[in-house]
């Protein structure tokens, strides 16, 4: 495939990452965080099966990449379910901009505590401005508790925890491709939703939604996870890991732009300024070799 095409592939997949986020907005007002957790995962993994099929990819697993699976599917549905309350309850934009950009950060961190690496003064400034744009992002100039500790802030802080935890049991897995590793994930978040959550009821109810729903089902499960997935992975081996990653600045922009547009959100300049000096900070931690160790995938 021509790079230039590849080129644009990749920014059609972080927009519709980004569009995530005003899909689920959109969902809310169908369906609870349950439901969408069961159809999102449930189409995105049959959808997958033939992109991995085609690839030929091993789907066999050993006990340990098991266990990781069933630790992973945990922390999977934990974050998709804290994902969902804070879009219901705050702004796609602005879950987007601090989510995305929160979580190079915590990863950062994170890793660096577990390796026990020491963290230089350039590492260090941009953990600083990183801190600064997220205290911005929440408006705690403002001095007010309750906007700051809004139930949709602390559900989009508690996923920007999650999904590091998620990406570093995932890095784990070394002896399974990341793509079957994520399918089999799916697969048990799926069957753990359905079990405990899921009523029979929900099958009928969805069938009678209009094509608004469907569309934004279509956009989050098969744009949004199964094709953006599949061009990051393949992106990875043909352009390298560092020149992928660095698309991954195209989400928090897409979310905040496609929220303006399809939900009439107002952008705020606490948040363009937020977001700007965390990709900054992020920017200056991809640098290290400790972030390189593994692959963030959204």
């Amino acid at each position: 495939m021509n790079k230039n095409i590849f080129y644009i592939l990749m920014v059609f997949a972080m927009v519709f990452w980004g569009a995530s986020w005003v899909n689920v907005k959109i969902l809310s007002s169908y369906i609870n965080e349950y439901e969408l957790v069961f159809l999102r995962m449930g189409i995105s993994f049959i959808s997958m099966f033939p992109v991995l099929y085609y690839f030929k990819f091993s789907f066999k697993i050993d006990l340990k990449t098991l266990i990781l699976i069933l630790l992973a599917s945990i922390v999977l549905v934990l974050y998709s379910i804290v994902f969902f309350l804070g879009v219901e309850h705050g702004t796609a934009g602005f879950g987007g901009a601090l989510v995305t950009t929160l979580i190079p950060i915590n990863t950062f961190i994170t890793l660096a505590i577990i390796h026990k690496k020491t963290i230089s003064l350039k590492h260090s400034f941009a953990l600083i401005l990183g801190g600064f744009g997220v205290l911005t992002m929440l408006n705690i100039w403002s001095f007010d508790l309750s906007e700051i500790f809004s139930k949709d802030n602390i559900y989009f802080l508690i996923a920007s925890i999650l999904w590091p935890i998620l990406t570093i049991i995932s890095s784990k897995a070394t002896k399974t491709n990341a793509m079957v590793f994520t399918f089999y994930v799916y697969i048990i978040s799926t069957f753990v939703i359905y079990t405990f959550f899921i009523e029979d009821t929900l099958f009928n109810a969805v069938l009678n939604f209009d094509y608004i729903f469907w569309l934004n089902i279509f956009v989050i499960t098969i744009l949004s996870t199964t094709f953006a997935t599949s061009i990051y992975f393949v992106g990875i081996t043909k352009l390298g890991t560092k020149e992928v990653t660095s698309f991954i600045f195209l989400v928090p922009a897409s979310a905040l732009i496609l929220s303006a547009i399809f939900l009439d959100e107002k952008i705020t300049y606490n948040t363009i300024l937020g977001t700007i000096c965390t990709i900054v900070a992020i920017y200056i931690l991809n640098n290290l070799n400790i972030f390189k160790t593994i692959e963030l995938k959204k």
